[in-house]
């Protein structure tokens, strides 16, 4: 919620959320935006869509935060009574969305062993846009960002890539490669889907540097715009 003020986005929230898959690291900002946008005048249901198990989540925050919203609610600071409520949409592959000439696509992505991951396509007037969300090499994510403006793509450096001295590290290379995109693999994906930008996201460096990751992007065979993405960057 603070990137979203610091973006000079409506704090009382966005009309509708995608979350692509469950990881705790792509969810924990879940319940802030829950909470934060109700408390900045939210009063309709939060519309949000992702995979199996978000109803579950969020069923499970809402309680976990149930006294805060009962003193909030009851107390003197006089909440909107309900204006916390959110209404999931657990989603399967295809058009997912479609409003005020927004068409938003959901393509099924494998992410190691998550049963159910998700990329988006975003279809306007002006612009398409596919965002991979957390995902190993995908066809399905080629076939749909063919042509695209604009492809938000994670990645991780492999040239760094080893295992590690802690609990369950003699496993990470394997990790990797079974639930992310190298930055070689990255640029096959781009020469084939030939995007009109292409921006890395989600980026896992090991130390490395981002010459490093744009010369493994042209090394895949990319040669068209690359950018290192930025937090607030507008692009």
């Amino acid at each position: 919620m603070r990137q979203v003020n610091a973006a000079n986005l409506p704090i009382s929230g966005p009309e509708a959320v995608f979350i692509t898959h469950l990881h705790s690291d792509h969810t924990l900002g879940y319940p802030d935006l829950i909470l934060t946008s109700w408390i900045m005048r939210r009063t309709s249901p939060l519309q949000v869509y992702g995979p199996p198990g978000l109803q579950r989540m969020t069923r499970h925050l809402l309680a976990a935060f149930s006294e805060d919203i009962r003193i909030r609610t009851e107390g003197l600071e006089r909440e909107v009574r309900g204006g916390y409520r959110v209404k999931v949409h657990e989603i399967r592959e295809g058009v997912v969305y479609q409003q005020s000439g927004v068409r938003i696509t959901a393509i099924r992505v494998p992410h190691g062993s998550w049963k159910e991951a998700y990329a988006y396509r975003i279809d306007t007037p002006g612009r398409s846009i596919v965002i991979s969300g957390d995902t190993s090499p995908s066809k399905a994510l080629v076939a749909a960002s063919r042509g695209v403006d604009v492809l938000v793509h994670e990645v991780y450096l492999a040239t760094n890539l080893k295992p590690e001295d802690r609990p369950g590290g003699t496993f990470w290379p394997q990790y990797m490669r079974e639930f992310h995109t190298s930055e070689v693999e990255l640029g096959n994906i781009a020469a084939q889907a030939k995007p009109k930008l292409l921006i890395l996201t989600h980026i896992i460096r090991f130390g490395g540097t981002d010459k490093e990751l744009l010369e493994g992007v042209r090394n895949g065979g990319f040669n068209g715009p690359v950018i290192v993405g930025r937090v607030l960057g507008r692009y």
